[in-house]
């Protein structure tokens, strides 16, 4: 096995992983490719799995994805697994654990709440208004406008997100399907040529949105992504990305600026649509 010096130091964050990802990715040759496209898919699954289960998810031998691990930089996969165990384990803090972070910060009283939620909001708002990408934004509302049907899907936190614009793409009367995994059920049947879907995910990433995304992007139809990160997942499956910031208290995590993101795109696709059937 070749244990020569990796070409440059280990990334010390995920982002910084992705970045270093996204910057190799064209440059490399077939199995390290297909190393990179498998764990820019199930970047959540590097904690949590062996060198065997990754290199067989990215059909190559495990060598192949010990060599991946060098050109990013690691000294082999188990530096590299450390990086995303460190991130992702024990993971976002469950409920009971936030509310006695909550507590202990003395920040328990509902009033006090409020106001912490109301100032996260607030941020996450001003930093969307300042870092908005306008050219992205516009691109994702052409794809959705031209398309027969809109399929959406978010689940987990993004959810709400998903189920909102739903409705809101049904009162502008764009066609639209929620796909909600409810009694996990799939229906990635019910995408036609001429569709589009808006996948909506935040770290830690949807397996389920993911899957969806790589199916119609397999099918050749457009996939616009809105998401927090342009390194994450679901960016290197889209052909637009609405990047969204969001501030957290407490390991809350504000929807304020997602749900605002949401409402501009909906109406947005509604009224190019109108002009449209108009013009």
């Amino acid at each position: 096995m070749d244990h020569a010096a990796p070409p440059f130091p280990a990334p010390t964050t995920v982002e910084e992983f992705r970045d270093r990802l996204s910057a190799l990715s064209d440059s490399l040759p077939r199995r390290m490719r297909q190393c990179a496209d498998f764990v820019a898919a199930n970047a959540d699954r590097i904690a949590v799995s062996t060198v065997a289960e990754l290199a067989a998810g990215a059909e190559v031998p495990p060598s192949a994805l010990m060599r991946f691990c060098q050109i990013m930089g690691f000294s082999g996969f188990s530096e590299m697994q450390k990086l995303f165990r460190d991130a992702y384990t024990p993971g976002w803090p469950d409920y009971s654990t936030r509310l006695r972070n909550l507590k202990d910060n003395g920040a328990g009283s509902p009033a006090a709440l409020l106001a912490e939620f109301v100032e996260a909001g607030r941020l996450s708002l001003e930093a969307l208004a300042k870092s908005v990408d306008e050219a992205a934004l516009e691109a994702a509302v052409a794809r959705l406008a031209k398309a027969e049907t809109v399929h959406v899907v978010g689940l987990r936190r993004a959810f709400p997100v998903a189920s909102y614009l739903a409705y809101v793409f049904e009162k502008m009367s764009v066609p639209a399907m929620l796909h909600d995994g409810v009694g996990k059920l799939d229906h990635r049947f019910a995408l036609r040529p001429g569709d589009a879907l808006l996948a909506i995910t935040f770290a830690p990433y949807s397996e389920e949105t993911l899957t969806l995304a790589q199916d119609a992007r397999a099918r050749g139809l457009p996939v616009v992504a809105m998401t927090d990160h342009l390194t994450s997942p679901l960016a290197r499956l889209a052909d637009a990305v609405v990047a969204v910031p969001e501030v957290d208290f407490g390991a809350f995590r504000s929807l304020s600026a997602t749900i605002a993101m949401a409402l501009a795109l909906a109406v947005a696709v509604g009224s190019a649509r109108d002009e449209a059937s108009t013009g």
